[in-house]
């Protein structure tokens, strides 16, 4: 069954719901003032599609400056090598003979880089690697604050030496994440907390450095600490993702680039005077950072969601004014989870449909 698209020029208000609209203009202006941002900064732009996940926008970062992707999962990064994008990297550890198949299978097309932060993976890697004649950039995690995953920073010398020492492997560099502060509300325990994480990564660095081994990539950065992570000396690269969009989270902690992104619904039923109800429902947008925040009718409050239904709460006279077959805007609190349930963006160009854009990546977790 084919799915149906409209034709160019077709009025916002008219695409059929639930669906994700993304203002162009928007992003595409998201995507040139991060990338300005880095030039000015003097460090390079790697963005994380595992917000986008779609190949039409990382071709855009590219076109823009960017020197490659990331991806969370090989799924991900099988669906952009796919499509033409040169230089891959999984700021994550690739476990299992499966996995490391794959993901050597792509560096016979595109230039991939994979964090590791245990000696065995690193001998998996190699052993996969060499067998198959192709080459793995490797870069080392370093836990710098977040507690997930990473060796810490006394613990890197010992595995770059295993990396440079390993047949198939080209030792790149190390990463960090201080994915627990970019995210934090007041700038300056942002900018604390974010300075304190790269003292560790470039100080993992240094000691790598002094080992001999030359660090060329230290790569770091969430959207929220990309103006601090970014000048801080020593640090090559920005994995940000979620800039391009933008989404209800990230725009309670700062306004630096536009809110392009939204979730359209239809209101199907009007039986109560305060409340209208929308065929938008939790298949079709994420709460794990909590309700949507109302764009459209502005007087509205989300109250709450099951499978197929949202219930909105209309709080004046202009709200209630709502109808069944209007249209309802959101704004997700978490863009990424949001995407990963939809298909299509439907692009939208001073409030007309422009084209619909593929979301090959959505579901590509493994």
């Amino acid at each position: 069954m084919t799915e149906y698209i409209p034709l160019p020029g077709t009025p916002v208000e008219e695409l059929d719901t639930p669906c994700i609209v993304v203002d162009l203009d928007i992003a595409e202006s998201n995507i040139a003032k991060l990338q300005a941002a880095a030039n000015e900064m003097g460090v390079d732009v790697r963005p994380h599609s595992k917000t986008n996940k779609s190949p039409f926008w990382a071709h855009k970062q590219l076109a823009a400056g960017a020197i490659g992707v990331c991806c969370a999962k090989v799924g991900e990064a099988e669906v952009m090598v796919e499509a033409g994008v040169p230089e891959v990297m999984i700021p994550n550890q690739v476990i299992g003979k499966r996995k490391i198949a794959r993901l050597v299978g792509l560096a016979r097309s595109a230039r991939m880089i994979v964090a590791v932060e245990a000696s065995e993976n690193v001998d998996d890697l190699s052993g996969a690697a060499s067998a198959a004649g192709a080459e793995l950039g490797v870069i080392i995690e370093i836990n710098v604050g977040m507690n997930r995953c990473g060796v810490d920073g006394d613990g890197a010398v010992e595995l770059a030496k295993q990396i440079v020492a390993s047949p198939g492997l080209r030792f790149d560099g190390i990463m960090g994440y201080e994915g627990h502060t970019v995210a934090e509300r007041d700038y300056e325990t942002r900018k604390t907390n974010a300075e304190q994480a790269m003292a560790i990564l470039t100080g993992a660095a240094d000691q790598i450095r002094a080992a001999g081994i030359d660090v060329k990539i230290v790569s770091a950065a969430g959207t929220g600490t990309y103006n601090i992570t970014g000048r801080v000396k020593g640090v090559t690269e920005l994995q940000c993702g979620s800039y391009i969009f933008m989404d209800g989270d990230y725009l309670e902690v700062f306004n630096d680039f536009g809110a392009a992104l939204s979730v359209m619904s239809t209101v199907i039923s009007r039986q109560q005077d305060n409340f209208a109800i929308v065929d938008m429902g939790l298949k079709s947008i994420s709460v794990d950072r909590g309700l949507a925040d109302m764009i459209s009718p502005v007087n509205a409050e989300v109250v709450s969601h099951s499978e197929e239904h949202t219930k909105i709460a209309l709080k004046d006279a202009e709200a209630r004014s709502l109808k069944v077959g209007d249209k309802v805007s959101v704004r997700p609190k978490h863009g990424d989870t949001t995407i990963n349930l939809h298909e299509y963006y439907f692009g939208v160009r001073n409030g007309k449909f422009e084209q619909a854009i593929p979301i090959p990546g959505r579901g590509k977790f493994r």
